[in-house]
């Protein structure tokens, strides 16, 4: 019986956090990955001052990127005292706090409500209300299970 090797990694690879995969990332691609995530985090600091700019979706997106062309860039992120608190709920195991699940489905309800009836008023094919109501059961069902403890 033939077992299959993991490959060992070499000096253009990174692992990642967990030790448990090699990143395959080589080049221009890791190199633009981490240009897209510095960029994230840039706009993410705006967002932290400008009304209106989100700061946790450039978190995030920095963070993935990050994942998967520097690793250590992306301990440092969550390690971060400003930025820090907004990923702490990306990390496996994490609950997110009852209040904050509570407040991400009403703030969310209410803006697919507003966003239902404006959507009629203005004669926006029916098609788009459902969708945006479905999208919305879809996001209730990721926010709850996040707020559980894994």
């Amino acid at each position: 019986m033939t077992q299959i090797a993991r490959p060992i990694p070499g000096p253009a690879d990174a692992v990642d956090p967990a030790g448990s995969a090699v990143v395959r990332r080589r080049g221009i691609g890791r190199w633009a990955l981490a240009a897209l995530g510095v960029v994230n985090v840039g706009l993410a600091a705006l967002g932290a001052v400008v009304p209106g700019l989100p700061t946790t979706v450039f978190l995030i997106i920095a963070s993935w990127c990050f994942a998967r062309s520097c690793p250590w860039l992306e301990r440092r992120l969550v390690r971060n005292r400003f930025f820090g608190p907004f990923l702490r709920y990306l990390e496996p195991g994490v609950a997110m706090p009852r209040r904050a699940v509570v407040m991400s489905l009403v703030a969310m309800w209410v803006s697919i409500g507003v966003s239902s009836w404006l959507m009629l008023s203005r004669d926006v094919p029916v098609v788009a209300v459902v969708g945006a109501v479905v999208l919305g059961v879809i996001g209730t069902w990721y926010i709850v299970r996040a707020g559980r403890a894994r």
